[in-house]
C-alpha cells in the first residue's frame, strides 16, 4: 500500500498537539516559504491558496501579488520528515512493515494483513478515514509492487485504488510517465519524443531506453511491473526491552502516574536483571485518550536497573507531563542498555559515611540527578588529551567514559587543579635569565619566593602550522614565604636586547 499525503507540510501544522495552525490568525490562505539562494520561494500551499493560482516553487513576491493578505509561515523540512517518521510508526497498527517515502508518502507492506480488516478495500478505507479524522488529506493505492501502488496513489482518478493481482501492467499503461518516479528533466525529455504514457514504453527495448535516458527509466519501469525487486527499509521496530500497562479507565492524576511508572520500572528492571543488562536511557510514552502522545526520557551515567534510583530520576519529569483528558496506555522502553553484572542493591549504603570517599555507584547516582535536572549535556568530566600545551591538555567528556587512547596524567610533573582563564602578566626579578625568579609582583602584591622547581619547557605542537601561534614557555613551580604555591612561566627564549616576559598561569591548592 502506498499512501500519498499531498498537503502533508500544511496538514501536520493543524494536527492535535501542533504549535501552529493550518491558517492565519484571520483565516487567510496559508503558504510555507523558505529562502533558496537569494530568493524567497513558496514550498507548500494550502488548498484554499492553491485555488487562487498559487503553486509550490513560485516566488513569494508573485504569490503575494495574487493575494496580498496571504499568511506565510517558515517551511520546516526537518520537522516535516520527523513528523512523517512518527506517522509511519503510528501506521504500525495496520502493518508491521511501514516506512516513510520521500517528503509526502508512506509505504505499508500489507501482505497477510488485509484480512484482519475484511479485505484490502476495507483496509484502505480504514486508513484513509482515520487519517482524515486527524486532519490529514490522504490518497491510497494497493498493488502487487511498490512502484505500481505509488503510481496509482498519485495518478489515479479515485482517492482509493485497488489493483487486483496481475493487472498492474494494464492499469499503468494509461498513466503519465511521471508516475514512474522520474525526475522532471527525464519526464520532459520523454514527452518531447511523444512518450507521454507508460504504455508507450512497453514495446521499447530496455537497452535503447538505457542508452537514451539512462538506466533509471528502465529500472523504474521494471520495478513497477515486478520484473525487478524493490526492497523497502521499514522504520526501526519499537525497542524489544520495554514494559507496558493499559488501563481499564484513563488515569489523570499525578499520584496514579507515579504509581504506574513505579510498576513499569519494577517489571522492566526485573527483565533487564534476567539478561544481565542495565539501562543507560529510558523513554516513557503516555498514550492519551485523544490519540496524541506525551513523552519524556532520562539518562544515566552508568548502567542501572535499580527501580528506586530510576524512579527518583523520573519524579522530576512526571510533574511536567500534560495528561490531557486522561492516559489510557503507558509504555516504558530501554533503547540503550549495557552489560551490568549482578550487584547487591538492598544492602548498599544510600549515603557514604562522613569523611569517606563515595564509591562509584553513589557518585553515579549524584551525576544522574544533576544531569537529568540540568540537562544531559550540562554535566561532564575531564579526560586527558594528547597535548603538552596546558590549555589543550584536557577535554570535556561524559562522566565515567573510557579514557580512550589519549595519554594519561600519570608521569607528568604536578599541575594546578585549575588554571587561570588566561595567563596574567607579572613583574618578576630573576638573578640569571634562565633561573627562577626570587620575587614577583601580581595584582599589586609582592611575593618573595623561598622555593622553586623547574624549568619545564613546553613548545607548541610541531604538526600545527606555525605552532598555532603558541610561544615557547619555561614553567616553574614556586612557593612564597607564606606557603602559597604558584605556576609561573617565562615566555620565549632569552634575548639580551629585550627584557624577559613573565606570566602567572595557575595556583596550586
Amino acid at each position: 500500500m502506498s499512501l500519498w499525503l499531498p498537503n502533508w507540510a500544511i496538514d501536520r501544522r493543524g494536527r492535535p498537539g501542533s504549535h501552529s495552525a493550518a491558517h492565519g490568525a484571520a483565516g487567510e490562505p496559508l503558504v510555507l516559504a523558505m529562502t533558496v539562494g537569494n530568493q524567497r520561494l513558496v514550498t507548500a500551499v494550502a488548498p484554499d491558496a492553491a485555488a487562487l493560482g498559487i503553486l509550490p516553487g513560485m516566488p513569494l513576491t508573485d504569490a503575494r501579488a495574487l493575494y496580498p493578505g496571504l499568511a506565510v509561515a517558515a517551511a520546516d523540512p526537518a520537522g516535516d520528515a520527523a513528523a512523517l517518521a512518527q506517522l509511519a510508526r503510528w501506521c504500525d497498527r495496520f502493518s508491521p512493515w511501514t516506512a516513510p517515502h520521500g517528503a509526502d508518502g508512506l509505504w505499508l507492506d500489507v501482505t497477510g494483513c488485509a484480512h484482519f480488516q475484511g479485505g484490502e478495500e476495507n483496509l484502505a478505507h480504514e486508513v484513509v478515514e482515520r487519517l482524515s479524522r486527524r486532519g490529514i488529506a490522504c490518497r491510497a493505492a494497493i498493488a502487487d509492487t511498490a512502484g505500481a501502488a505509488w503510481a496509482m496513489a498519485r495518478s489515479h482518478a479515485r482517492a482509493i485504488a485497488i489493483l487486483p493481482s496481475g493487472e498492474a501492467r494494464a492499469a499503468l499503461a494509461e498513466l503519465p510517465v511521471m508516475a514512474l518516479r522520474l525526475d522532471p528533466v527525464t519526464v520532459a525529455a520523454l514527452e518531447r519524443l511523444g512518450l507521454r504514457r507508460i504504455g508507450a514504453l512497453y514495446a521499447l527495448p530496455r537497452a535503447a531506453l538505457a542508452a537514451r535516458f539512462g538506466e533509471r527509466v528502465a529500472l523504474r519501469l521494471d520495478q513497477a511491473l515486478g520484473a525487478v525487486a524493490e526492497p523497502l527499509s521499514p522504520v526501526p521496530p519499537p525497542p524489544s526491552r520495554w514494559s507496558r500497562r493499559r488501563f481499564a479507565e484513563p488515569i489523570g492524576t499525578a499520584e496514579d502516574l507515579a504509581a504506574a511508572t513505579r510498576l513499569l520500572l519494577e517489571t522492566l528492571c526485573r527483565h533487564l536483571g534476567e539478561e544481565g543488562l542495565g539501562a543507560r536511557r529510558l523513554v516513557l510514552t503516555l498514550y492519551r485518550v485523544d490519540g496524541t502522545q506525551e513523552q519524556t526520557a532520562i539518562g544515566t551515567a552508568r548502567p542501572s536497573r535499580d527501580p528506586r534510583h530510576l524512579l527518583r530520576l523520573f519524579e522530576e519529569r512526571l510533574t511536567l507531563l500534560d495528561l490531557g483528558l486522561g492516559v489510557e496506555d503507558m509504555r516504558l522502553a530501554a533503547p540503550v542498555v549495557e552489560k551490568l553484572a549482578a550487584t547487591q542493591l538492598a544492602l548498599r549504603q544510600t549515603r557514604p559515611l562522613a569523611g569517606k570517599i563515595p564509591d562509584e555507584a553513589t557518585l553515579a547516582e549524584l551525576v544522574d540527578r544533576l544531569a537529568n535536572r540540568l540537562g544531559l549535556d550540562a554535566v561532564h568530566g575531564l579526560a586527558p588529551q594528547d597535548s603538552h600545551v596546558p590549555e589543550r591538555a584536557v577535554r570535556l567528556a561524559p562522566v565515567f567514559s573510557p579514557p580512550g587512547d589519549a595519554q594519561s596524567w600519570q608521569g607528568k610533573p604536578p599541575r594546578p587543579l585549575r588554571l587561570l582563564p588566561r595567563p596574567e602578566p607579572i613583574e618578576a626579578v630573576a638573578p640569571v635569565p634562565d633561573d627562577p625568579p626570587v620575587l614577583f609582583r601580581w595584582r599589586r602584591l609582592a611575593h618573595r619566593l623561598r622555593r622553586a622547581d623547574g624549568p619545564e619547557r613546553i613548545a607548541g605542537e610541531w604538526w600545527r602550522r606555525g605552532g598555532d601561534g603558541f610561544e615557547l614557555r619555561d614553567y616553574y613551580r614556586v612557593e612564597d614565604e607564606a606557603g602559597r604555591r604558584f605556576w609561573l612561566y617565562r615566555a620565549g627564549l632569552y634575548r639580551p636586547t629585550a627584557p624577559p616576559r613573565w606570566f602567572l598561569h595557575g595556583i596550586f591548592a
